[in-house]
């Protein structure tokens, strides 16, 4: 089922804060919990993350109200990020299908830049994410499979 959320990266407490917003919200982490970076193989061609950097979230989600779903990483200087409050969040777009995510991936796109074309990724998700013309980042993540 199609859905919007939003992504918001830290730079190293993101348990902390989703500890808190949970405390805040109620219910449970979705989405099979706490996913952390040792938790899955590294990208091909990408160096070893450092030990402390793999207890770091990679993926967490958290239902708020009216179906709304915070969903959260974080984004350690050792994978090249710089978190700065303001470009820390994304929509996150989950269409229903690879033909209706290539198609609004493609209009935001527009005037905009790309940060990663859409590909398959190792979770099996066709994935991309992009900046439009007007500085929104967005986020895609279809789960249907072709």
């Amino acid at each position: 089922m199609a859905r919007v959320s939003t992504y918001l990266n830290f730079s190293r407490n993101t348990e902390e804060v989703f500890n808190f917003y949970k405390s805040v919200f109620g219910g449970e982490f979705a989405g099979g919990g706490i996913a952390r970076f040792g938790d899955f193989p590294p990208a091909p061609g990408a160096p070893e993350l450092p030990e402390a950097d793999k207890k770091l979230i990679m993926h967490i989600e958290l239902p708020i109200l009216g179906g709304h779903v915070l969903m959260g990483n974080d984004a350690p200087e050792s994978m090249g990020f710089t978190v700065v409050n303001g470009n820390n969040f994304m929509i996150m777009l989950e269409p229903d299908t690879r033909t209706e995510t290539k198609q609004l991936f493609d209009a935001l796109a527009e005037g905009g830049q790309v940060k990663q074309e859409l590909r398959v990724e190792f979770w099996g998700a066709l994935y991309g994410s992009l900046t439009d013309r007007y500085g929104v980042q967005w986020m895609f993540n279809c789960s249907e499979k072709q």
